[in-house]
């Protein structure tokens, strides 16, 4: 297991520039891949750093900020396609309960997710590398009992761990966890926290999501085409949690998606690609109102 190159600074005093490129700025207190830009240079090194410090001096951040929210961390860009684990660790053993490919590559500027896919289409070989990387990094935190969300990248070196959480994957996206025995990942997760064996839930079925991505900044309206969207074969469920009137912005300010797309089977990537397309949305521009002088 590697993790990538890093280090961190305060938003309110930042360097000049990394001593390595291309490298990743992320500031520590959000989510969601909120504020998180790549530099290839200097000079948008600065202008990311500028950006990551607007964002969080929003007030609805300032608000509710501690003070490791107030770091930027630089990571080394680590080239390659990204996997996601979702598991439960008991006594410090890690059980995977799934492994996500990302189909889309993420390479920046910004860092938007959008498919998750299970089960992996890599070889053994490859998930079993994935799988040892996660649990050196269960065992490198002294997680013990509970969920875990792992995010990692696979290079021509080796496996990277970005990110190794006690939580399951987050917002709706566990809906594309279905298990042999109808389980869901809630159940595994309740089941677990209280001691009952979660073995006999079987291997996680087939199936994906997408976080939709927003396509332009304005004033959300609607959201068309969603019965030709659940008409798509392997199509299991569409889920728009935007709401009418609500400001969207796109990332690396956008704090979160459209909705989310679900697709069973072994299909499922090609079923949500032609599902998106058929839906559309209506963003009105935003006016922005500037106050007079006094």
């Amino acid at each position: 297991m590697y993790v990538p190159e890093n280090y961190r600074f305060p938003k309110d005093s930042p360097p000049r520039g990394a001593p390595f490129y291309p490298c990743v700025l992320k500031p520590l207190g959000l989510s969601g891949s909120r504020g998180v830009i790549r530099a290839n240079n200097d000079d948008e090194f600065r202008a990311a750093a500028a950006r990551i410090r607007a964002i969080l001096d929003r007030p609805e951040i300032v608000r509710l900020a501690e003070p490791r929210d107030g770091l930027i961390q630089v990571e080394r860009f680590v080239p390659g396609p990204e996997f996601a684990l979702d598991g439960l660790v008991t006594e410090g053993q890690l059980r995977t309960l799934a492994i996500f490919d990302k189909p889309d590559p993420l390479d920046g500027p910004y860092f938007e997710e959008t498919i998750y896919i299970t089960p992996s289409r890599q070889s053994a070989h490859v998930q079993a590398a994935l799988q040892a990387a996660a649990q050196q990094a269960v065992s490198a935190l002294g997680l013990w009992h509970g969920p875990i969300h792992a995010e990692m990248r696979l290079a021509s070196d080796g496996v990277f761990v970005l990110e190794a959480a006690a939580r399951p994957i987050g917002g709706l996206c566990s809906r594309a966890l279905r298990f042999t025995d109808a389980s869901t990942l809630e159940d595994l997760v309740l089941a677990h926290s209280v001691g009952i064996d979660t073995g006999s839930a079987g291997a996680a079925q087939p199936g994906g999501v997408m976080m939709i991505p927003i396509p332009k900044e304005g004033v959300f309206q609607s959201a068309d085409g969603i019965e030709e969207a659940l008409a798509v074969p392997g199509i299991s469920g569409i889920a728009i949690t935007a709401k009418t009137g609500q400001a969207v912005q796109m990332l690396p300010e956008s704090s979160s998606y459209l909705g989310f797309i679900f697709a069973a089977g072994t299909g499922a990537e090609a079923a949500i690609r032609l599902a998106h397309g058929k839906l559309s949305f209506r963003i009105n521009t935003a006016l922005h109102v500037a106050q007079a002088p006094l």
